[in-house]
């Protein structure tokens, strides 16, 4: 996700809400280890406007990952509950017609949401949950 964007890390904080069994891991595009990842892979490493999912970070030499709406909808699954039932009303929806949405949403961000002005998390054992 993208550290210094308003949205992506309250976006972030309702995932770790909605993770209740702690399985999502998280680590800002602009950070050390998302750096090694996307270089590894090729993927861009100045271009924050695009969440990506490793679905196995102790697999993380492995090619594997999801980026945009994919990735949003892989995250809400994961978290069960009611974020499943998200993931699977977004998944109804035509990938190419997510991704547009998340482009515009993308785009105007900063304009909407603004710059993250760091503040502690709601709880602790969440500091354990980001990576860097």
């Amino acid at each position: 996700f993208d550290g210094t964007c308003g949205l992506c890390n309250r976006s972030v904080r309702l995932l770790l809400r909605l993770d209740r069994r702690a399985r999502l891991r998280f680590a800002p595009l602009q950070g050390t280890s998302a750096q090694d990842y996307l270089r590894q892979h090729g993927l861009p490493t100045d271009n924050f406007d695009s969440l990506i999912l490793v679905p196995d970070w102790s697999a993380r030499a492995q090619p594997d990952f999801l980026s945009r709406t994919d990735g949003v909808v892989a995250a809400l699954r994961v978290c069960g509950g009611f974020g499943s039932f998200l993931g699977a009303v977004l998944g109804v929806i035509p990938t190419s017609w997510r991704d547009a949405g998340y482009k515009v949403i993308a785009r105007w961000r900063y304009r909407i949401w603004g710059e993250w002005r760091p503040r502690p998390l709601p709880k602790a054992e969440w500091a354990d949950r980001l990576l860097d």
